[in-house]
């Protein structure tokens, strides 16, 4: 069979993995395959649970507008249905109290908006919506521990009960194409040593981030201010961080990470003092009334990892990689859901090019490109941080060119909406980076000075 992986020449694709990222690459590949099977170690809760493959899914998730754009054009009306569960509408900067970089932010009229509900609703919703198409089967409580075929060609995937052990009884599953969306602890670079083939080079950062994070309720109600949420945003000079936002039901998440060596800790108690370690008390002072409603939960694997599999190797076709299998982020940007949808656009816009064969190098490298923005701001902020350790954390001239420009930018954000609504687009995954750079922008930049901000929390929306 020819490399090409679109127009019907699939019949049998295989996704390794049941979270965002696979289910949004199986409801694409089911408009080019005649099956689809999706492998999940867990079995899935019947319900918006939480389930252990998603270690992060406790923790503070939001789904910024490039995400929601994707899932509306992957699933025609998701975000209505979204909203009729109760997901929480966050306007940025208007809904927000913000401290960053020493300043309070304006609270001017919102430039970009994001869902802050659960990650088990979110992805609950998408899971009932993508496996309701009978081309979809959901194979549960399942491993997947090798490859077959060889260093030119995927043929399929051998598979083992989860739970039986390395001696358990394994069998084999034949697909056309194989794509990894297993997370940011994939063993591909094993399945594909096993036939042969050759690892990608892995692209690191890591600054060392835990959190922490806790669910509380406020009794009350919020009557001192019209923010819906709370956020102290980390940098070089002041590494600890805090945001608190809504989850739709009364209920809120609180989130505080530091670097390591001073990780937020999880014991009772401890976790409201190491609140006071913040610049400002807004958010110690927000937990010293509000009501514990869960235990607290921490995090620790927040490295960027990028495995570039667009650089020349021997590596075979059909098979490729997706989500955080191909590109992790560090989750406090909250980019990771979006980026899923988003590669799933690409995925779906590379095999139905009639412009090109979709071979597998072209293919991934869509994929790649999906997530580049994405990282460009996850890996350039950390890389600024104190202790940022991987090959990625080195700075070449031209980044420190941009990391000047940049520095200034963020000097404006706070006060300054003709530089906050392109930073607010960028980061949200709706606008380009280059529009940093258009001319109105640069003259602000460049030649203006910071526009005056709040001396304290801004704790009501400017008129």
């Amino acid at each position: 069979m020819a490399d090409d992986l679109g127009r019907r020449t699939t019949r049998h694709a295989v996704v390794i993995g049941g979270s965002l990222a696979g289910l949004l690459a199986a409801r694409v590949l089911a408009e080019h395959a005649e099956r689809v099977t999706v492998v999940e170690r867990d079995r899935l809760p019947e319900g918006p649970g939480a389930r252990p493959g998603v270690p992060q899914g406790r923790h503070l998730h939001v789904l910024i507008e490039g995400g929601q754009r994707a899932l509306d054009e992957l699933l025609p009306g998701f975000m209505d249905e979204l909203r009729e569960l109760g997901a929480p509408k966050v306007g940025m900067p208007e809904d927000m109290v913000q401290w960053q970089n020493g300043a309070w932010y304006r609270r001017t009229a919102a430039a970009v908006h994001f869902y802050s509900g659960p990650r088990p609703q979110l992805e609950w919703l998408v899971r009932r919506r993508v496996l309701a198409d009978p081309r979809i089967e959901l194979v549960e409580g399942t491993e997947t521990v090798a490859l077959t075929g060889d260093s030119s060609r995927v043929r399929g995937v051998r598979l083992r009960e989860r739970g039986a052990g390395a001696g358990g009884e394994t069998r084999t599953l034949a697909a056309d194409l194989v794509v990894d969306a297993s997370g940011r602890s994939t063993k591909a670079s094993d399945w594909l040593a096993g036939i042969g083939a050759e690892a990608p080079h892995e692209e690191t950062l890591d600054t060392g981030l835990a959190y922490a994070t806790r669910v509380y309720r406020d009794p009350s109600g919020g009557t001192d201010t019209d923010a819906i949420g709370y956020y102290i945003v980390p940098n070089p000079a002041q590494v600890y961080g805090g945001v608190v936002l809504p989850l739709g039901d009364g209920r809120h998440l609180v989130t505080l990470s530091g670097l390591r060596g001073d990780e937020p800790p999880v014991e009772e108690g401890a976790f409201e003092e190491y609140a006071k370690r913040l610049p400002h008390p807004m958010i110690s002072d927000w937990l010293a009334r509000a009501e514990p409603e869960s235990p607290v939960y921490g995090f620790r694997k927040t490295a960027n990892v990028r495995r570039r599999y667009d650089r020349p190797g021997r590596r075979p076709a059909g098979f490729l990689a997706t989500g955080d299998a191909l590109c992790a982020f560090n989750p406090i940007y909250g980019q990771g859901m979006a980026v899923a949808a988003l590669g799933a656009v690409a995925l779906r816009r590379a095999l139905a090019d009639p412009r090109r064969t979709p071979t597998t190098r072209v293919v991934q490298r869509a994929l790649l490109d999906a997530s580049r923005q994405a990282w460009d701001i996850s890996a350039g902020a950390d890389r600024k941080m104190p202790g940022a350790t991987g090959d990625a954390a080195r700075s070449g001239t031209l980044d420190r060119a941009a990391d000047w420009y940049l520095g200034r930018v963020l000097q404006r954000v706070a006060g300054d909406p003709v530089v906050g609504r392109p930073f607010r687009s960028a980061i949200a995954l709706t606008g380009p980076l280059t529009a940093l750079f258009a001319p109105p922008v640069a003259r602000a930049v460049l030649f203006g000075p910071p526009v005056e901000t709040p001396s304290g929390p801004p704790l009501w929306r400017e008129a």
